[in-house]
C-alpha cells in the first residue's frame, strides 16, 4: 500500500513538471527585431511584395528578349483542297473550275527588332510542296533557299526606342518597391508589437492597480472602524475597487486580441504566448533634412516613378502625331527555285525581289487625329502638374517627418524620466495615505498619473521606432550604418 501512494505521488509530480514544460515551451520572447526579421519572411505582406517584384522581373525580361534575335518555325501539315474556285477564260468568261490537291509548307526564319528605326529586319529560308490529286497527278517544289526582308515604318512611332527609355525604369522603380515594401512590412509589425507590448504593460498596471485597491480598502475599513475616515472615503475606494477589476478583465481581453494579431501576422502558432521585450536602445542619429531627401530622390521609387510617368505621356503624344500619317516600307530580296524534283528545286535558281511602299494618309477625317494629338498633349500636361504637386507634397512630407523623428528622441527622453518621476509619487501617495495625510482624490489622481506617463512612455517608444523605419522606407538608406538598403534581387527571384 505504501509503494502505491509513492507511485501515485511520482506519477504526479512528474505530470506537474511536464505541464510546466508545455507551459513554459508555449512562452516565448519576442524582441523588436526577432519580429521584424519573421514578418519579412512568413508575412502574407512580404510575401505579396515578392510576387509582384517577380512579375516585374519577368515583365522586363520579356523586353528584354524582344530586343534579341528570335528563330521562328512555321509550317502546314498538311493542306488539303478539294472544291471549286472561279477560272477567267481567255474570252473574258468566268468559269469554276475543281482543284483536288495536297499542299505542304515550311518556313524558317530568324528575326531581329531594329530598335534604333524601329523595324524588323528578317532572314529566312522556305519550302513549299504542291500535289495534284486528279488528273496528271503532277507534282512540284518550289524553294526560297535564302530571303532577307525589312518591314520599316518610315513615320510611324519607334516603340520599340521608347521601351528601351521606359522599361528598365519600370523594373528599378519595382525593384525599389520592393525594398519600400519590405520596410513598409517592418512599420506594421511595429505597429502590432508596440500595441501588443502596451496591452501587456496595461494588464501589468491593472493587476498592480488592483492590488494596491484591495490593500487600501482593507486599511480603509479597519480606519472606518476606528472612526480615522470617513464614509465617503470607504465607498471611493470600494467604487476603485471594482473599476481596477473591470479594467483588468477589458485590459486582458485587449491583450489576448493583441496577440493573436502579432502571432497571426508573423505566422506563429495562436496557442504560444509572446512576451515583446522593450528594445533597450535606440539608434543616436540626428539627421539632416537635404541628406534626407537626396537619399530619397536617389533612392526611393517614387522619384523613380515620376521620370517613368513623364517618359509615358511624351510617349503618347509622339504615338498620337505617329498616327497622323502612316508610310510603311516592305523590302524583300532573295532567291527562289522550282521543279518537280525536290533536289533540283535548289538549282538554276532566279532572283526573287520584292519592293512595296504603303502608305496611308487621312485626306479628310474631321479632326479627328488632330483631336488625339491635342487630347494627348493636354493629358501630359494635366500628369506635369500632378507629378510637380505629388513632388511638392512629397518633400513637404519628408521634411515634416525629418523634423518629427528629431523631436522625438526628446520627447522620449521627457517622456522616460516623466514616467519615472510619476511612479515615485504615487508610491509616495500611497505611503501618505496609509498614515491618513492624502485624500482619496489625490491618491486617485497620482494613480492615473503613473498609468497615463507609463503609456505615454511606450507610445513615444514606438513613434521613434515607427519615423525611423518610415524614413528608412522613403530614402532605402540606413542612417546607423550609413549604407544604402539593397538586396540580392536575383537570388530572391529564385525563391
Amino acid at each position: 500500500m505504501k509503494r502505491f501512494f509513492i507511485y501515485i505521488l511520482s506519477v504526479i509530480a512528474l505530470s506537474g513538471i511536464e505541464c510546466s514544460a508545455q507551459a513554459q515551451a508555449m512562452q516565448r520572447n519576442l524582441t523588436l527585431d526577432e519580429a521584424i526579421a519573421m514578418a519579412r519572411r512568413n508575412s502574407v505582406d512580404a510575401a505579396v511584395a515578392l510576387n509582384e517584384l517577380k512579375t516585374a522581373y519577368w515583365e522586363y525580361r520579356t523586353f528584354r528578349a524582344n530586343l534579341l534575335p528570335e528563330i521562328n518555325f512555321s509550317s502546314t501539315l498538311p493542306s488539303y483542297n478539294k472544291n471549286y474556285n472561279p477560272y477567267q477564260q481567255s474570252d473574258g468568261s468566268y468559269t469554276y473550275v475543281r482543284n483536288d490537291y495536297l499542299g505542304l509548307s515550311g518556313n524558317i526564319s530568324i528575326d531581329q527588332n531594329i530598335w534604333l528605326t524601329g523595324g524588323k529586319l528578317s532572314l529566312s529560308s522556305s519550302l513549299d510542296f504542291m500535289k495534284q490529286l486528279n488528273g496528271d497527278k503532277t507534282r512540284q517544289f518550289m524553294s526560297v533557299p535564302i530571303a532577307l526582308t525589312l518591314t520599316q515604318p518610315i513615320f510611324g512611332t519607334n516603340t520599340i526606342k521608347w521601351e528601351r527609355k521606359i522599361e528598365p525604369l519600370r523594373y528599378r522603380e519595382a525593384k525599389a518597391s520592393f525594398l519600400s515594401a519590405t520596410e513598409e512590412v517592418t512599420m506594421t509589425t511595429i505597429n502590432y508589437f508596440f500595441n501588443l507590448l502596451l496591452a501587456l504593460e496595461n494588464v501589468n498596471i491593472a493587476r498592480q492597480n488592483l492590488e494596491n485597491a484591495q490593500k487600501l480598502y482593507k486599511v480603509a475599513i479597519a480606519k472606518r472602524e476606528m472612526g480615522k475616515i470617513s464614509e465617503n472615503d470607504v465607498l471611493q475606494l470600494k467604487l476603485n475597487l471594482l473599476n481596477a477589476e473591470s479594467d483588468l478583465t477589458d485590459n486582458e481581453s485587449t491583450m489576448k486580441s493583441n496577440m493573436f494579431k502579432l502571432c497571426s501576422f508573423l505566422d506563429i502558432d495562436g496557442d504560444t504566448e509572446l512576451v515583446p521585450i522593450v528594445p533597450d536602445s535606440i539608434p543616436q542619429v540626428e539627421l539632416v533634412y537635404q541628406n534626407v531627401l537626396d537619399k530619397a530622390l536617389e533612392n526611393n521609387p517614387f522619384a523613380i516613378n515620376i521620370r517613368r510617368r513623364q517618359l509615358e505621356a511624351d510617349y503618347n503624344v509622339a504615338k498620337a502625331r505617329g498616327n497622323m500619317r502612316q508610310i510603311s516600307l516592305y523590302a524583300q530580296v532573295g532567291f527562289t527555285g522550282t521543279h518537280n524534283e525536290l533536289s533540283q528545286s535548289y538549282n538554276h535558281l532566279k532572283d526573287n525581289q520584292i519592293v512595296e511602299v504603303g502608305i496611308k494618309i487621312p485626306i479628310l477625317d474631321w479632326g479627328k487625329r488632330r483631336g488625339q494629338v491635342k487630347v494627348a498633349e493636354s493629358n501630359r500636361e494635366v500628369v506635369e502638374n500632378q507629378l510637380r504637386q505629388e513632388t511638392m507634397n512629397f518633400h513637404q512630407n519628408l521634411f515634416i517627418l525629418t523634423e518629427q523623428f528629431n523631436n522625438q528622441r526628446r520627447q522620449l527622453n521627457i517622456a522616460c524620466e516623466a514616467d519615472e518621476i510619476a511612479n515615485r509619487r504615487y508610491n509616495t501617495n500611497v505611503e501618505t495615505f496609509m498614515i491618513g495625510r492624502l485624500s482619496t482624490l489625490d491618491l486617485n489622481d497620482a494613480q492615473t498619473s503613473k498609468d497615463e506617463a507609463r503609456q505615454k512612455r511606450i507610445n513615444e517608444l514606438f513613434y521613434y521606432w515607427y519615423y525611423y523605419y518610415q524614413l528608412r522606407s522613403l530614402t532605402l538608406w540606413d542612417f546607423v550604418s550609413d549604407t544604402s538598403i539593397n538586396a540580392d534581387f536575383e537570388q530572391i527571384i529564385k525563391q
